[in-house]
């Protein structure tokens, strides 16, 4: 078992952040939601603060993040947990840090981007509650 923490980062416009996970990753080129693997004895939350910072260059803190809903999937050689937060308030510009694209993408056109099996049930959540 697996365990991601992600973020559906909202901007002013009801835009969502979407990054393009680089070449040399697995499944390189697709688009999902920010975020990272929780390490040993860290929350959920502690997880995004961190991967935040260092993936995308901005700070936000525990109480911006709201739970949303989780993906539960089985890969062939893992099965990834992955609770999914909802932010709105961030201090600083996201920036590829680790050469991934960006992208605000609004909820109705989530679906045109290729993206992780995990990440295609979160779809509809997201445009529902946007």
């Amino acid at each position: 078992m697996v365990l991601v923490s992600a973020v559906a980062l909202v901007d002013a416009d009801g835009r969502v952040l979407l990054t393009q996970r680089p070449e040399g990753k697995s499944m390189a080129g697709l688009w999902e939601f920010p975020g990272g693997k929780v390490e040993d004895g860290e929350s959920p939350e502690a997880a995004l603060v961190r991967e935040l910072h260092e993936e995308l260059g901005i700070e936000t803190w525990d109480s911006c993040l709201a739970p949303l809903t989780f993906a539960s999937h089985a890969y062939p050689d893992f099965h990834l947990l992955m609770p999914l937060f909802a932010c709105r308030k961030w201090a600083g510009q996201p920036q590829g840090r680790e050469g991934q694209a960006l992208k605000w993408v609004r909820p109705t056109a989530l679906r045109d981007y290729p993206m992780p099996p995990a990440d295609l049930p979160l779809i509809p959540i997201l445009r529902d509650w946007l």
